[in-house]
């Protein structure tokens, strides 16, 4: 069967280990004839960007290698090819993938099958719909504020899924101090670490 859009095979390295991966060929990459996608919440802008490596999704892998996962339940929100996912998967965590993309659970089958990593459970995820996923200790993401309109209802997920943690890292986009000062009303304190244009941001819920 011929897909409508193509793919390639992309490695990637994250501390010394190669990641063989199946990605969309490039950023152009768009097919959704029936409205399927776009009903689904991904609009038309946003197609291929789940199918790509991204700056931020390599920093949050990096992340993955080190951060501490001991007795943790922990979801990966935006996963997309899902690489921090597969890493804390091959460390032994207790870790669910999740992306609002349809595809996203199709990619992210075939890259822990190509890396021979455990299954790992994977969710269609969108935050503005009642999921009933429940609650985590610790939420990963990378890039996932492109708009400011994503600010509010990422910070309403994060407030009701979140039990203590919330990584996050930013290319830049601008809307990180917006989306920071929400969490604090929510009751999180913030640590924003820079790293040239990019932010590893950490939010604890106060206790």
């Amino acid at each position: 069967m011929v897909t409508p859009f193509a793919t390639a095979e992309t490695i990637v390295t994250v501390a010394g280990r190669d990641w063989n991966l199946k990605t969309l060929a490039d950023r152009q990459q768009f097919h959704d004839p029936d409205g399927e996608f776009e009903a689904a919440g991904v609009a038309p802008a946003f197609w291929s960007l789940f199918g790509v490596t991204w700056e931020a999704g390599m920093m949050l892998a990096e992340l993955a290698e080190t951060i501490d996962i001991d007795g943790k339940h922990i979801l990966e929100i935006g996963s997309g090819l899902g690489i921090p996912s597969m890493i804390l998967k091959r460390r032994g965590a207790d870790i669910t993938a999740s992306d609002v993309h349809p595809l996203a659970a199709e990619f992210f089958s075939e890259n822990c099958n190509r890396n021979d990593v455990p299954e790992t459970p994977f969710v269609v995820l969108d935050w503005n719909r009642e999921s009933g996923i429940g609650e985590f200790d610790l939420v990963v993401a990378s890039d996932v504020l492109y708009e400011a309109s994503h600010v509010e209802p990422l910070a309403r997920f994060i407030n009701a899924h979140c039990k203590s943690e919330f990584v996050l890292t930013d290319p830049g986009r601008g809307q990180v101090n917006a989306f920071s000062r929400r969490l604090e009303e929510l009751g999180f304190r913030v640590e924003l670490e820079r790293r040239g244009k990019a932010r590893v941001a950490r939010y604890q819920r106060s206790t």
